[in-house]
């Protein structure tokens, strides 16, 4: 779908179709597990055998979620020294230039208490800031650093371990993706929120988008709430509490796929929580936000910028920022981020009423990177 632009209504409305290879999946979508699943679960193979001086066959590791899932080990080397273990990934029915890689784990004693974390072969280095992430430091993000941390943790104890994370080939796959777009060089990011891999980016996801509204709309439901993934979830039950768990839909890349359900079945209105990065590609008119089709405007951005009060300086900072979420600390460092996210939630809202044609009203609120914090909103009252 498109709406030609008018500078009186907003940015054109853009619904990019899907790549030909993921329209199509004539079976039922399996999952599969994140980068940071399986280095957790190679950390705790390597550790276990370290401790032992023998390979083990299989391990057990915790989810952020609590639950424990069990990985077969495929092949681990021992001394007395250090262990090394790998588990292959496997990405279940995603399309992900990660399934199956070996993530592989390399494991040894420190003299002191704690485990440290390092990066190795194949994992992507951080060059830029925006991604949360140190600066000079290994692309391991926070929930894959605690589920490594963990997993070693009930090993070895309270005894000091350092543990190197690689994954060969690494550096190859991460050429089939935006790694180097975004500062991250010399291979893969080690990934994963709920150690889970959900195939949102396939046909078959924007199906179940549909069917979960059609399913609130049959109960009686008029206000659909609609969240990116398992952190806005959370902050979006926190911030409508009134609403039933089948208002809340997981709508991943397919926001217009869902408004035009939710208009086919008289809706009400629509709510959208959702973090800076995606908020920032509705507001640009994207209404299917899949990476391979969209990006940030930061052009949009800087006016944003602008109009929020910000200087001259900080407007050239945004504009040559490295993502959205670089963007929103440069708000943050300008004591802006309030006022900008407000403006952003604003037009994100006008758009989703523009492509309903004004059938739902809508709500528009941005969390911070936990999810569970709301910093901007259409409505004041929702903003911390």
């Amino acid at each position: 779908m498109s709406v030609p632009d008018d500078p009186q209504q907003g940015p054109e409305l853009r619904e990019p179709d899907l790549p030909r290879t993921m329209k199509q999946r004539p079976q039922a979508l399996r999952t599969g597990w994140t980068t940071g699943t399986c280095a957790s679960a190679a950390a705790k193979a390597a550790a276990t055998a370290l401790r032992d001086q023998a390979a083990p066959e299989v391990v057990e590791v915790a989810l952020p979620s609590g639950n424990r899932v069990t990985f077969v080990v495929d092949s681990c080397e021992v001394s007395a020294e250090r262990a090394t273990a790998v588990v292959v990934k496997d990405a279940g029915d995603d399309p992900d230039v990660t399934h199956g890689a070996h993530l592989t784990a390399t494991v040894s004693w420190l003299p002191v208490p704690g485990v440290e974390l390092e990066g190795g072969v194949g994992v992507g280095v951080v060059t830029r800031p925006g991604l949360g992430l140190e600066v000079g430091g290994p692309a391991i993000n926070p929930t894959p650093r605690a589920m490594i941390r963990q997993a070693v943790e009930e090993v070895v104890g309270d005894r000091g371990a350092r543990v190197v994370v690689s994954v060969p080939e690494g550096e190859l796959m991460a050429r089939k993706t935006t790694n180097a777009r975004l500062g991250i060089l010399g291979g893969i990011s080690i990934l994963g929120t709920t150690g889970i891999v959900r195939p949102f980016s396939t046909a078959s996801w924007r199906a179940s988008v549909e069917q979960a509204v059609s399913v609130m709309a049959a109960q009686g439901e008029t206000t659909l709430v609609l969240v990116t993934g398992g952190r806005t979830e959370k902050g979006a039950m926190a911030l409508l509490p009134e609403l039933p768990e089948v208002c809340f839909v997981e709508v991943g890349d397919f926001t217009g796929a869902a408004l035009r359900r939710a208009r086919e079945n008289s809706l009400q209105r629509v709510v959208f929580v959702g973090m800076v990065g995606k908020l920032s590609k509705l507001a640009a008119g994207i209404l299917m936000t899949h990476y391979t089709r969209s990006k940030v405007d930061l052009s949009l951005l800087a006016d944003v910028t602008r109009t929020a009060g910000g200087s001259d300086a900080v407007v050239a900072e945004v504009v040559a920022a490295n993502t959205a979420r670089h963007a929103y600390e440069l708000w943050e460092q300008a004591g802006i981020l309030e006022a900008a996210g407000t403006l952003l939630c604003r037009r994100v809202a006008e758009v989703l009423e523009r492509f309903t044609e004004q059938a739902l009203a809508a709500d528009v609120a941005m969390v911070d990177f936990t999810g569970r914090t709301v910093v901007a909103a259409t409505r004041e009252e929702w903003a911390a």
